[in-house]
């Protein structure tokens, strides 16, 4: 059950990211006739001032996919940020976790290796030599 648990809670996590940047109407266009955007972000303004100082300037490669709004490339970029964050989360998680059972089986080896000392000291008062 707690597996379907995790599945399910991970669905509404992406439906509630991505719901609201698909149900949100566009505003009208700027002076310019170009459709605004809610979420522009420093990426088209670099472009745009790319053209201006170099207007033949050609990209090196086109992309594979084109989201279709600057909404989606937010959503995209949040997703991928968010997908990095909880890999190094996790690797940290995992890491301090070994630490401790590391140092903790350390201990219990310690624990045997003192307590079986003190055995064989006790061992050693007890029994006279035979010399």
């Amino acid at each position: 059950m707690k597996r379907y648990q995790n599945w399910l809670l991970l669905i509404a996590v992406v439906l509630l990211a991505a719901l609201p940047l698909w149900l949100v109407e566009k505003p009208a266009a700027d002076a310019d006739g170009k459709p605004a955007e809610i979420f522009a972000g420093a990426d088209n303004r670099a472009k745009d001032l790319i053209g201006e100082i170099a207007p033949a300037y050609q990209p090196w490669f086109k992309p594979i996919l084109e989201p279709a709004s600057g909404e989606i490339s937010s959503l995209l970029f949040a997703l991928q940020a968010a997908l990095g964050a909880g890999f190094i989360g996790y690797y940290l998680g995992v890491s301090v976790t070994r630490e401790k059972m590391r140092r903790g089986t350390q201990h219990e080896v310690g624990c045997e290796v003192g307590h079986q000392a003190r055995l064989e000291a006790a061992d050693q008062k007890k029994i006279p030599d035979a010399d």
